[in-house]
Formats: C-alpha cells, structure tokens, sequence
C-alpha cells in the first residue's frame, strides 16, 4: 500500500474541515510544543498549522475497495462461531488471488463444544475457520491471522453504515451486533496484506498462510482450529503474526510490546453457602452475604501480599448476586471474578489463593464450604518472541516511518492469538497495536477534551481509511521481513 503523491491536497481540505485527516507530517518547534508546517514526504509544505502531536508523516489513504469491504463487514457483523457469510467473503478474496482454499475449519470441534456446554447448537453455529495457502517458492511458512467475530453490543456510532444487525449468541442469547473490537479493520487488513503480497511477490520467497480465524470474542476459535489439525493438515509456519486495532493510539501508528503483551484470562464462580432466614433475626442465620463480602475483600490480599511486586496481577470480582428483598437473608451468594496474569506460575497461585480465601472466609463465619469454579476454557498470555518482534518492527518502522512505531507496556486484556504460539511446536509469533483513533481526537483528549471510547463500547468508530492503509503497510512489511530467512 503506497501513499498517494496527491496526499498534500486532501490534507489540506480534511485540516480545514477538521475532518479525519489531521496530518502524520509535522516537525516539533524547537520547544517541541508549538504548530508547524505540514510537510509531506516529498517536502513539500503549506501554510495549514497542525499540532506538534499528530503523526510524524502523512497519513496514508487506503484502496477505495477495501474501504467499501470494510464498510460491508462493518454494517453485517457476525457473532463468535456464526460468521457464515463473513468467511465466504474472505474465502472468495482469496480465492481469487490464487490460494488454495480450505473452509469450515473447527466445524466437528464447535459442534461438540456446543453440545456439552449449551446441551443445543444453535441455527447457524459452527466452524467456520479459513485458511489459505500461497507456495511463492522455497522459504519459510509465515502465517497471518485475522479474527472475524464481532460482539452482542447495540452500535452507537454516527457512521451511515452502523450495524442493525440482530441475532443470537451461540448460547441462545438475543442481541443487537456490533464490530466493537475492530474485527472489521483487522479483517480488510488482511486481504488489503494479501492483495499485496501476491502483487509483490517477487520480493520474498517462502508459503503465506493467511487464517481467518472465528470467535476470538469467547477465546475458543484458535483452539478450535488447531484442533482440526492447522498444524498438521497445512504447512506448518516457521513464524505467526497478527495485529489488533488500539483505541488509545492514533491511525497512522503502530505499538508493539516485547515478551508478553497480553495476558492469561481466566474466569472464576464462587457459590458461598450459607443458612437463610428472617432479616430480624440473624442470629438463627449463617448469611452469606457477610461471608461474601469478606471473601471479596480479602482476595486483594492475593494481588497486594501474595504476588512479587516485579510480576502484574489482577483479581477482579465483577459480579455479586445474593437475595431478593429487604428482609430476608438469602441460603447462598454468587461471586464472578476475572484473574489476569502474565506468567503461568502466578496463574496458578491466584487461582489456588482463590479457592483456600474462599473456604477460609467460610469457615471463619461456620459456614458451609463454597463451592469454587474455575473454567476450564481460558485465555493463556500472549508472548511476543522478542527476536521476531525487533525485526518486524524495525521493517515496519521502515515502511511506516520510525517515529510511528513506539514500543509500550504489555496490557491486562486478553487474546486467543497466544494459542498458536503455545503448541508443542513454539512458534516464535508476534501481535502489534495498530493505531485507529483520528489523530485530531486523539490530542483533543491529551489535552483535555472528550475521552476516547474503548474497545467493546458501543460508540468506537475508528479512523478507517488511514487505519487500513497503514495495517496494510505494516503487516506487508512485517512479512516480506519473516520471508528472508
């Protein structure tokens, strides 16, 4: 993806309009603070001033006809382990590049995964994985993944294109649809990547393995995947790579993250028993509402007393039910909590610190034993091997511009992409952030303004156009790196 020549122009309408474009190109003052010149790559300038902040070069444009892919997936979003016509519309992108096509992948896997935890498939659940395979000669197996899942949330956005999409969950929940986690941007990327590759294809040698992978939302779709053999029945890759849009970095940029980036996810039900009875008379109770709430507070004692200072650990309950009305003290409470960490050690002792608080707390108040859940499906940590980071990044820094890579912290979310990293085979693999807020936004809200919306929420609307573009460059970039081994 090349960055048009008449960029100067369009820059120049969309700053006066105070639209998308606020400009990449702009050159600090000597305290680093004032507005500048827009200057584009090939020095030309113009009187238009531009904050300081914005990108360090112009921000690119992508094809028109991946912005209309992105506004068709964008508008007719599909949730985890439903996305049926978005896979055929990759499957046929590739298709028509020449890779040889595989699809319904996982479709044995989710069907038993449905039936033993919902006792039901719902209509239209299944596998629905894609992978395609392009032999460019002798070389290394790069693999690209996207994700194609978008999320039971009502869109809030202004785009003339958002989402009225309904449908059920795969556990028989009615929702409105919506592409809250920029599924739809990774997913143009990744064909924008493909087109690409193939047209360049005399610059590197090897197999391209390009994935679409499904329901990465509940953290099952790479394990689904691999388990009907993405490692067996098709090339197995030498390198993994992805990306995933950040709605806290502009469009024109990109973050990475050495050694882990995301982390392990687990989710933990703690059912405390007790002995209800009339709110009047406590004393004839065992209330579990007490016990609860000090189990609460005493699970922070895991994260504060339990965990080296130099790890990072979060135990998180999100959810306490218990009763029904003023009066009554109620036979038992529910507890939900998330657990996040990086390293697996850590892992283990918050879950272990989880169930022994538990049981404590109870005894403590001569209650009965909670009963204490941990599921089994769970989100393991991302690591970025840090070898195959620093080359990636440094060839998108080239593509990009080097003042548009940062490196930043790991982050507390989580992300089934660590699944192929985590084989028998360890896979050196590497995910980055790819900038998608409008870079005018984005200063306003260092400077004061209106905060971002996050991913997830009903109102993230990103920067599409020059956020594809440079996906498009970077993951380019990266790969063409990986294949000259």
């Amino acid at each position: 993806m090349f960055r048009p020549a008449t960029l100067t122009a369009l820059a120049l309408v969309l700053v006066a309009c105070g639209g998308p474009g606020k400009d990449k190109g702009t050159e600090a003052t000597a305290d680093g603070q004032g507005p500048t010149v827009l200057t584009t790559r090939n020095g030309q300038g113009t009187d238009s001033v531009v904050p300081a902040s914005a990108p360090a070069t112009p921000l690119p444009t992508a094809d028109p006809s991946l912005v209309e892919l992105y506004k068709r997936l964008h508008a007719a979003p599909e949730l985890s382990f439903e996305e049926a016509n978005t896979s055929a519309i990759l499957a046929t992108e590739l298709q028509g590049l020449g890779f040889e096509v595989t699809t319904g992948l996982g479709q044995d896997w989710v069907v038993d995964k449905s039936m033993k935890d919902n006792g039901r498939v719902v209509d239209g659940v299944g596998g629905y994985g894609v992978v395609g395979v392009f032999r460019n000669g002798n070389g290394p197996t790069v693999l690209i993944r996207t994700d194609m899942d978008a999320l039971p949330v009502p869109e809030q956005t202004d785009f003339p294109f958002a989402s009225k999409v309904e449908a059920t969950t795969w556990t028989g929940v009615e929702s409105n649809v919506m592409h809250a986690c920029g599924h739809d941007v990774h997913m143009t990327t990744w064909v924008g990547t493909a087109r690409d590759l193939i047209a360049n294809k005399k610059k590197w040698k090897g197999t391209l393995v390009m994935i679409a992978q499904p329901a990465e939302e509940i953290g099952l779709g790479a394990e689904a995947m691999l388990a009907d053999g993405l490692f067996t029945r098709f090339p197995k890759p030498d390198y993994n790579i992805a990306l995933h849009v950040s709605a806290g970095a502009p469009a024109g940029t990109v973050e990475y993250s050495t050694g882990f980036a995301l982390a392990n996810v687990d989710s933990v039900d703690v059912v405390v028993k007790g002995v209800g009875g009339h709110g009047a008379y406590p004393h004839t109770t065992k209330d579990p509402i007490l016990v609860a709430s000090n189990i609460v507070v005493a699970l922070q004692s895991l994260v504060s007393r339990n965990t080296d200072p130099q790890d990072s650990a979060v135990v998180t309950v999100g959810s306490f039910k218990a009763g029904a009305k003023h009066n009554i003290i109620p036979d038992e409470a529910t507890l939900l909590i998330t657990v996040r960490s990086y390293d697996d050690k850590t892992r283990q002792m918050l879950l272990d610190g989880i169930k022994r608080i538990a049981k404590g707390e109870a005894e403590a108040f001569g209650a009965p034993e909670p009963e204490v859940t941990v599921e089994s499906d769970y989100t393991p940590a991302t690591y970025n091997d840090p070898d195959t980071t620093a080359r990636t990044m440094k060839a998108v820094g080239k593509a990009i511009g080097a003042t548009n890579v940062k490196e930043v912290k790991p982050v507390m979310g989580g992300e089934d992409f660590s699944q192929y990293g985590r084989t028998a085979e360890k896979i050196p693999s590497v995910i980055f952030w790819l900038g998608a807020v409008n870079p005018g936004k984005y200063t306003e809200s260092k400077n004061g303004g209106a905060s971002l919306p996050s991913l997830h929420s009903s109102g993230f609307a990103p920067d599409y156009d020059p956020t594809i573009a440079t996906g498009v460059e970077a993951m380019s970039a990266a790969a063409i790196e990986l294949f000259k081994d």
